[in-house]
């Protein structure tokens, strides 16, 4: 059967997201093998629908709209290991795969680099798209290159890390030209020898009482203690995990916050800039963790992550985001930032 005929119409797009919220798709085809971007593009192309590219939808704020154009599901397959040198192994991921076995698949190899990122819902594929970050560690670290599908010359390339122009939860696929790109695989650069990256706050404090480097299983292991614990369970309700972004602001905007707030934490971004918790701003100056208007809510176990409850709108859900980002623009002057991504409804 050709991929082309595999397109269905008129696709529920809420149960594809773990936010569980939004409209239909005028078109829908699951791609299983590389082989079937060039005949879906090119119809698409020929029917004038736009592409979306979507992978585990963990990332995704669809519309009660919908979505008018075809909804691509990158649902390939396929983990390929190689060693580089004596130190290094190269693991090259399909976009499909999902981002926690990718990591389960590099600790029982004994290869260093990806536990940071475990328990993260979602595909490898969509990771490096807004350079996924966990517990001190980011995609730009472990990624060597990144394959793709062009939409608009129909072929492949490979972006390398520094062509990727990875920022904090960024990355030249989330820009206009970037966005002709659907990420095919994922090919990481990880050690074999031990690397723990334990400084993060939350790691430090597990780890606090044993005197030896933690093996790679222990940090998994508590990896996904931790953030089972902070983090609502995706199947039982509409999430997106962290639904802002922490704010990059200036140095003196830090500085006159922290004379009224001497607790806000900040973390350097360079010379002139800082990274600020938006969480703590949410919970701590604001008082919002557990916040909820009708069936949206900041997750009482951690301000930063929005809940939908089931039957929820979109229009709710960005009700809420907008009234939650005026909030902290009150009483900060701050400018947060969504860090889901929107599907939009097409003409």
């Amino acid at each position: 059967m050709e991929p082309t005929d595999k397109i269905t119409y008129t696709k529920s797009i809420a149960p594809l997201t773990t936010l569980g919220v939004g409209g239909f798709a005028h078109a829908y085809v699951q791609v299983t093998d590389d082989q079937d971007f060039l005949p879906v593009c090119t119809f698409a192309q020929r029917e004038q629908l736009p592409i979306f590219p979507l992978g585990g939808g963990s990332n995704t704020l669809a519309l009660e709209a919908g979505y008018q154009g075809l909804l691509l599901h990158v649902c390939t397959k396929g983990i390929h290991l190689e060693d580089v040198s004596r130190t290094l192994s190269r693991l090259t991921v399909a976009a499909g795969e999902l981002l926690d076995d990718t990591v389960a698949y590099a600790v029982e190899r004994g290869l260093w680099g990806l536990e940071n990122f475990s328990h993260i819902p979602g595909t490898t594929g969509a990771a490096p798209v807004q350079n996924v970050g966990a517990y001190g560690v980011e995609m730009k670290d472990v990624i060597e290159y990144v394959t793709v599908f062009d939409m608009h010359t129909y072929t492949f390339k490979q972006f390398t890390r520094e062509a990727c122009l990875f920022a904090y939860r960024d990355s030249v696929f989330k820009t206009k030209e970037g966005k002709r790109y659907i990420i095919t695989s994922v090919t990481f650069l990880l050690s074999k020898a031990a690397a723990p990256k334990i400084m993060y706050k939350d790691l430090q404090a597990f780890f606090a009482a044993d005197n030896a480097l933690p093996t790679l299983p222990q940090i998994r292991a508590a990896i996904i203690q931790i953030r089972s614990e902070k983090f609502p369970n995706w199947h039982e309700v509409g999430t997106a995990g962290s639904f802002f972004k922490n704010p990059i602001i200036t140095k003196t905007h830090f500085e006159t916050l922290k004379s009224k707030y001497p607790d806000l934490p900040g973390f350097s971004m360079g010379e002139h800039e800082i990274k600020v918790s938006l969480g703590y701003i949410l919970d701590k100056i604001l008082g919002l963790r557990g916040y909820t208007e009708g069936k949206v809510r900041l997750f009482e176990k951690q301000a930063l992550v929005l809940v939908a409850q089931r039957g929820a709108q979109s229009s709710e859900v960005q009700s809420f985001a907008r009234k939650i980002i005026s909030k902290v623009f009150d009483a900060t002057q701050i400018q947060v930032e969504m860090e889901v991504t929107l599907l939009e409804s097409r003409k």
